[in-house]
């Protein structure tokens, strides 16, 4: 039987080189998994009467199964965003016209659609993004990244923390005026947004009262104002102005809460066709009056003009979250990946994709970072988990199996020649 066995030696060592061979060719395919020849020995089953046997010889080799090892591959960077690489366990989830696999390569591309694709056009999956940049944890679907621009919001609050000066001099000129100079103490501005977007110079004026401790506030949006200097279109809390007071401890003791400051948008610009009038909560409550000069601390507001996408980034945990020309950011969706109790049951179909088997178990999908999945990096891909050495030391190996193997078939040659002889 040394004819069989050499000849199911060659079959195994022939499979075994074609498994090194793939593996090397594929040492540069992003995401690709190394494969590995398990063989076991064939025996007969005759058995004697024990119901054992002794002296029995093998009768060769074969190839149990050509299993793939899914051991992580080291992450390289790029400097392209749509580069995914997976830190751990998971799969990407795929989707080719409904038909869903599996994917280690992270290299993703924008089709004319907003999807995100592979090479060949399949679809990267994941949970999608509602108009406010919620995600919607559902069943997942095609990841669409959004390029429409996003609308402006309106300000609706408006908070300033400052100090005024508790030793300025009361102004010279006792009327308001916000032309002079001379009939206010400080002033600052900050902009204001109107339901069309358009950005409003907010500005906000203080003069020191003669009282001790008391200071009145006025205000005015794009430097409207009648031809003294008043202040028009804005109102502060239902009056031309209001009055600040502090403690001798310097702690603003009135207004002790936000009050509504109304701009009649309509009587500043009549060419403007936002919504008017534009009221919004103004907050000073942080306000102080030390012995220092003059200061803004902080100043912000929750409005914002419209924005058009400028770039995107992806976190670990797969959000995809874009930035806008208005500086906004919002969640364009999130990708999910998925695992399985036996990735070895996963039936491998090329382009570097699985697809699960009864062996594999039923995927496990999530976010990233969840559960037992790997985490995202952005700019990054997995390379291939092959060792090109050890892959060019073993095919050394096979190809010495090969040859003993053939050797083996010509010694019982030889024999067989011998007794012909005989």
């Amino acid at each position: 039987m040394s004819f069989q066995q050499g000849l199911s030696g060659l079959s195994a060592a022939s499979t075994n080189l074609d498994v090194i061979g793939n593996n090397i060719s594929n040492a540069n395919t992003p995401g690709y998994k190394q494969s590995q020849a398990q063989f076991t020995d064939i025996f007969a089953s005759s058995l004697d009467g024990a119901g054992s046997s002794r002296t029995q010889v093998g009768i060769g080799s074969r190839v149990a199964t050509v299993a793939q090892l899914f051991n992580q591959g080291n992450i390289s960077p790029t400097n392209n965003p749509l580069d995914i690489a997976i830190n751990g366990q998971g799969f990407f989830r795929m989707s080719d016209g409904g038909v869903v696999s599996y994917s280690r390569n992270g290299q993703f591309r924008l089709d004319g659609n907003g999807y995100l694709t592979d090479a060949n056009g399949a679809n990267l999956t994941g949970y999608t993004a509602d108009t406010n940049g919620n995600i919607v944890a559902s069943q997942p679907a095609n990841v669409k990244l959004n390029t429409a621009d996003i609308p402006p919001q309106v300000t609706s609050t408006y908070s300033m923390g400052f100090n005024l000066d508790s030793g300025a001099t009361v102004p010279a000129v006792a009327t308001f005026d916000a032309n002079n100079p001379k009939s206010y103490t400080s002033t600052t501005s900050g902009n204001i947004v109107d339901s069309l977007g358009n950005s409003h110079i907010f500005s906000i004026f203080f003069q020191k009262t003669a009282t001790a401790g008391t200071w009145n506030a006025y205000a005015t949006v794009d430097g409207a104002t009648s031809a003294a200097g008043v202040p028009t279109g804005v109102t502060l809390g239902g009056a031309a102005s209001e009055a600040l007071t502090f403690n001798d401890n310097g702690v603003l003791t009135s207004p002790t809460a936000p009050f509504n400051v109304s701009v009649d948008l309509a009587t500043i610009d009549p060419t403007l066709s936002a919504a008017s009038p534009l009221v919004f909560s103004l907050d000073l409550t942080t306000a102080t009056q030390f012995g220092s000069k003059f200061g803004v601390n902080s100043m912000s507001q929750d409005g914002f003009t419209s924005g058009r996408l400028a770039g995107f980034t992806t976190s670990a945990d797969g959000v995809i979250q874009g930035s806008y020309s208005n500086g906004q950011t919002r969640s364009l969706g999130q990708i999910v990946l998925a695992n399985f109790v036996n990735p070895q049951g996963l039936n491998p179909i090329g382009d570097g994709r699985w697809i699960e088997t009864p062996n594999s178990g039923q995927p496990l999908v999530g976010p990233p970072k969840t559960g037992t999945l790997g985490a995202l990096q952005a700019s990054a891909v997995e390379d291939a988990n092959v060792d090109l050495t050890s892959e060019l030391v073993k095919m050394i190996t096979a190809q010495r199996m090969y040859q003993a193997n053939a050797k083996s078939i010509e010694t019982q040659d030889a024999v067989m020649q011998t007794l012909v002889n005989l």
